[in-house]
């Protein structure tokens, strides 16, 4: 296995431009990230001021919810498992089926869905006019609360969570030893099983669709169909966005319908239904500590005091 180790480390210039490291700065205007991190825990933003963006994207922590559905007001289920938020900059569209072209787009329809927030941004826009933001807002955007403003200020909130200094972004910059044994030979199963085909780019994730079943079919009681409950093309059935793969240590359950309890269930799962291979168990171990050395810090935005 030692020499394994070393061809795979002479090779590795091959595979690291498939997979970027984090940037240690996420690039954003303060001012009105702060004024987003405030409205990401407001539960105002929901009719009955009692659900807030924060309810079903945990920070600190995994940016997703631990439940396989979140709930919404009157304690509606939701239909599908919840994303993470952390990283989402580097998505090239939001949500699992990719409904939303931008943060902006993202941030706004949790409001108006009838099971999350129930609420119009017409109505969220009044009431933060008649409280303490009225003030807060005046002094980040000089029109004030408008619909624009307050979706505005969560995208930046949002573009501000990332989670540099990964165990493996260290390892890609140069660290020779930040990666155990054992995450270094999962790295290389991820590479070789053909993991690293999806699950690329800065995100390790999050920058194309991917039918869900591509070599075994995929049975699933989720109503979701991924890209086809948007385009309603019978091509898209069961295409969803590839997730990101940055801190799934901490984001079970898994895939959109949050049927994999844990992260060596997902492996197993995504390894027989994705690339049609079935792992020993120490194959899967490997890959686990391979995700697992994918946990970067947490954002430095949360951090902050508010404004």
């Amino acid at each position: 296995m030692l020499k394994q180790i070393l061809i795979f480390s002479i090779f590795l210039p091959l595979f690291a431009a498939d997979i970027e490291p984090i940037d240690q700065e996420a690039k954003v205007d303060t001012p009105r990230a702060l004024l987003g991190k405030r409205l990401f825990f407001e539960p105002m933003l929901s009719r009955d001021n009692t659900i807030a963006c924060a309810s079903c994207h945990f920070l600190p922590g995994s940016g997703a919810d631990a439940q396989v559905v979140s709930l919404g007001i009157g304690g509606k289920k939701g239909v599908i498992n919840s994303p993470t938020v952390l990283n989402s900059r580097y998505n090239f569209t939001q949500f699992w089926n990719g409904r939303a072209k931008s943060l902006e787009e993202q941030a706004l329809s949790p409001i108006h869905n009838p099971v999350e927030m129930g609420e119009s941004i017409e109505n969220v826009v009044d009431k933060l006019k008649n409280s303490s933001y009225n003030e807060k807002f005046l002094l980040v955007y000089k029109d004030g609360v408008t619909a624009h403003n307050v979706v505005d200020a969560i995208a930046e909130f949002e573009r501000a969570l990332i989670t540099p200094n990964s165990q493996f972004d260290k390892f890609l910059n140069g660290d020779e030893n930040a990666l155990t044994q054992s995450a270094l030979r999962g790295y290389s199963l991820f590479i070789s099983k053909g993991c690293i085909a999806c699950h690329n780019g800065k995100n390790i994730g999050g920058n194309m669709y991917q039918k869900l079943g591509n070599i075994i079919p995929y049975s699933s009681k989720n109503p979701s169909k991924g890209r086809y409950d948007v385009t309603k093309d019978e091509k898209d059935i069961n295409y969803f966005k590839v997730p990101s793969l940055r801190n799934v240590a901490l984001s079970a359950p898994y895939f959109h319908d949050g049927s994999a309890k844990t992260l060596k269930d997902a492996i197993k799962d995504m390894s027989e239904h994705q690339v049609g291979a079935v792992l020993s168990s120490d194959e899967v171990d490997d890959i686990e500590q391979f995700l697992i050395s994918l946990t970067g810090d947490s954002p430095k935005i949360l951090e902050l005091e508010n404004e």
